[in-house]
């Protein structure tokens, strides 16, 4: 406090790439406590009364809550009141959050996702504040702000934070975007730990924290560091907020990193015997999902499918935050006409697979079955479908060998994005004595494509072992 800002050489760096060739959007994210709000308050200031200002223009911040929004207002309102220069020229509005150069006609306001949109408003420059808050694709004041700036010649946004939790959520996205270059006017600096490292060291704190050992504390992270290795439960808060890698904050029952390590390709052509289907309802106005499994060389083959009703599907993107709307025209889920999931439709797919397909067993969650079987009468075809309990006592083996085929990479999920989603929400929960099994009441998301792989792995595995025993039995009969 006090003391003059002396730049490093890597906030020199990414003020270079910002202003020495034309910038529509700076994305930097790297750890807690770099700087982050410090560097957001100088340029802020430098397009309110520095050479960068433009005469009579519009400046904001925006945040998700109304105290992360307070946070750039307060040091900026601090560099203004303790500089004499700027204090001259700069009227601080501590009330309405807002900054004004009176001479230039500028000003600077504080916007939080808590108030009314930002409709509107002209923004020549805006600082989005830790958008990695934002869950899902979309955000109503980020999607404002930016579109009223094409009212401007030449405007500038600055997105300053840690990463998202999910691949599916908003800065995620916009750090996929900038990493294809296909628009040079967006730059990225992304600080993160590569996650072959050993997450607790100190080569895989300095990835992500540039400030590492100069202006932030390294006694203070190597503590936070040593806490999440004792205590598992605090290691997916590390690894994001610290190691800022893109890491589910909730335990997720399969860490990011070993679900991407099964993204191989499944065999389609593995699908033409003892083949076993997971069918999950869930309820009629969002997911249904249809996962069918396969064992090939040691190698588990899963081929997804999920149904959604083609009705209040903008309502539904909105809700959960998820681009299902996209997923359907890229052909990840299927739309069933109507305001509800049809399951004739459903119904009458199934059937079409299970011709196709070398199906052995279909294993049902019990909710809402007896709707469903209701159209499957309507068809005149039966399935071979059996009941799969949700309780500790089925899903706790059907989890277990989800879990260790997962770790010793043998699922070839291929990455399907409505699967990825529900691996991403699924949470276990455990009962006094150790078993688990998936809460949808714990998650975050939708899990039902999860549900679905449980039980068509566990249905799978018991079968296999009861093959096993058979054979043994036969193979060494017991004489009298």
């Amino acid at each position: 406090m006090g003391q003059p800002v002396e730049l490093r050489d890597w906030q020199r760096d990414i003020i270079r790439g910002i202003y020495d060739t034309p910038t529509r959007r700076a994305i930097i994210s790297f750890g807690r406590k770099n700087g982050k709000t410090a560097l957001s308050a100088f340029l802020l200031l430098l397009h309110l009364v520095g050479p960068e200002a433009k005469a009579n223009s519009q400046l904001f911040s925006a945040a998700q809550s109304r105290e992360q929004a307070a946070i750039l207002f307060t040091l900026a309102a601090k560099v203004v009141r303790m500089s004499p220069d700027l204090s001259q020229y700069v009227v601080v509005r501590d009330t309405a959050k807002q900054l004004a150069c009176p001479e230039l006609g500028t000003l600077y306001r504080a916007l939080s996702a808590e108030a009314s949109t930002a409709y509107g408003l002209s923004p020549v420059f805006v600082v989005h504040d830790e958008l990695g808050q934002v869950r899902g694709p979309r955000s109503e004041l980020y999607d404002a702000l930016e579109t009223a700036s094409a009212a401007q010649e030449s405007p500038l946004s600055i997105v300053i934070s840690t990463q998202s939790p999910t691949d599916a959520d908003l800065l995620s996205l916009l750090i996929e975007d900038a990493r294809t270059k296909a628009d040079p006017e967006i730059k990225l600096w992304l600080y993160t730990a590569d996650e072959s490292l050993d997450p607790f060291s100190d080569e895989a704190i300095r990835q992500a924290n540039p400030a590492f050992g100069d202006f932030q504390n390294p006694k203070e992270v190597r503590k936070q560091a040593e806490t999440a290795r004792r205590m598992p439960s605090a290691e997916n808060g590390y690894r994001n907020l610290i190691l800022n890698q893109r890491v589910n904050l909730t335990n997720p029952f399969v860490s990011r990193g070993v679900w991407e390590a099964n993204s191989a390709a499944p065999d389609m052509g593995a699908f033409d015997s003892d083949v076993f289907v997971g069918l999950d309802l869930s309820s009629q106005h969002d997911l249904t999902a249809v996962v069918a499994v396969v064992k090939r060389d040691g190698k588990w083959h899963v081929l997804p499918t999920f149904f959604a009703p083609q009705e209040g599907l903008a309502e539904r993107v909105h809700r959960d935050r998820v681009p299902y709307d996209l997923w359907a025209e890229q052909g990840f889920i299927q739309l069933t006409p109507g305001k509800t999931v049809d399951y004739d439709y459903v119904a009458q797919w199934l059937v079409d697979f299970c011709e196709d397909h070398g199906v052995v067993s279909v294993r049902f969650d019990r909710w809402r079955i007896d709707v469903f079987k209701a159209s499957l009468a309507r068809i005149g075809v039966e399935l071979p479908l059996e009941p799969f309990g949700q309780g500790f006592k089925d899903m706790t083996p059907a989890l277990d060998c989800v879990e260790r085929e997962l770790v010793e990479g043998n699922i070839c999920h291929g990455g399907q994005p409505v699967l990825t989603m529900c691996a991403a929400n699924a949470v276990a929960v455990r009962d006094p004595a150790g078993n688990r099994k998936l809460d949808k009441s714990k998650a975050t998301g939708r899990i039902d494509g999860m549900v679905a792989l449980a039980m068509a792995m566990g249905a799978a595995s018991s079968a296999a072992e009861v093959n096993t025993d058979l054979s043994d039995f036969f193979s060494n009969p017991v004489t009298g």
